[in-house]
């Protein structure tokens, strides 16, 4: 299997009536072991039971989403990047890089590539948010020098300097000229989530944190009159596993993991809520049908 696809199975498009514009774009593939998408094995044992199975997953899908608002154009996460295919870019001295995660993205693929097939430019970018800083979904940052790119401050500070190497971040391939715009929540209750942070003027657009993945975890809410989008970076690795309440392998607090599944639930079953994961297959299926979660009343 290979990385590369047309544009038009990478790209999923929704049009809401007030001509917000959603794009669910393949930036590549990736694939991690099963027990790192289905944690297995009580409180500090979880994560190196991911490390010890030999079961590969499936490969999945990299989306990052493209926003296209009256306020300018949004990017949710910016994938991955093709350099993952040169020797020494990603670090074999790391256990995870060596036997965890094995990835497909070829030139193509990247978002600033994707962006041009959609009629943009990445110059055209207003606004960059990420969900976290694992390289699936920050590998793309280079593609964005003119754009604010909003990150959590403490996701950042996690990821940083040699520390954040040792966590299996990759701030050393970050581009010299960044300077996001770090964050944080405010407490500003919206729904569930006791805190939020509106990325638009208009509040349609919000951030609300979901720890668990990693500690600062956030996802990207996009309403609209019709539907709630959820943009959920890695909550889970795809919507069945929300649903069973599972919490992957690598999450470093599994409680805080349980009860950010448990608010996506309770957000789901207060509105019409549209559930994209990063990684799962159904996404950008779901997102052109505009499917919702399926959810019994408590």
């Amino acid at each position: 299997m290979t990385a590369s696809t047309t544009a038009d199975a990478q790209t999923a498009v929704v049009a809401s009536p007030e001509s917000v514009k959603i794009h669910a774009v393949q930036t590549g593939l990736v694939r991690v072991r099963h027990r790192q998408m289905h944690g297995e094995g009580p409180g500090v044992l979880r994560v190196p039971m991911t490390f010890i199975d030999r079961e590969w997953g499936e490969w999945l899908p990299i989306y990052a989403w493209v926003i296209e608002h009256p306020e300018g154009l949004i990017v949710v996460d910016t994938g991955e990047t093709a350099r993952t295919a040169q020797p020494g870019y990603l670090p074999t001295w790391h256990l995870y890089y060596r036997r965890g995660v094995e990835f497909q993205v070829a030139p193509p693929d990247e978002i600033g590539p994707q962006l041009e097939n959609l009629g943009h430019h990445a110059r055209d970018v207003h606004t960059v948010v990420l969900t976290h800083l694992h390289t699936d979904h920050a590998g793309g940052i280079h593609h964005f020098p003119k754009s604010e790119i909003m990150i959590e401050r403490h996701d950042f500070a996690t990821a940083s300097g040699i520390a954040g190497r040792l966590r299996g971040y990759l701030p050393n391939r970050w581009p010299d000229w960044l300077r996001p715009n770090l964050f944080e929540v405010e407490p500003v209750p919206f729904g569930p989530f006791d805190q939020s942070l509106a990325v638009t003027k208009a509040g349609d657009v919000r951030i609300v944190p979901t720890p668990g993945h990693t500690p600062h975890h956030v996802s990207v809410v996009v309403q609209t009159r019709g539907v709630t989008y959820f943009l959920a970076g890695d909550t889970s690795y795809n919507q069945q596993l929300m649903l069973d309440g599972v919490v992957d392998g690598v999450a470093p607090d599994a409680r805080a993991a349980k009860e950010t599944i448990r608010r996506i639930q309770e957000f789901a079953r207060q509105k019409p809520l549209v559930y994209l994961p990063s990684h799962d297959p159904e996404s950008a299926k779901r997102l052109v049908r505009r499917e919702t979660v399926s959810m019994m009343k408590p």
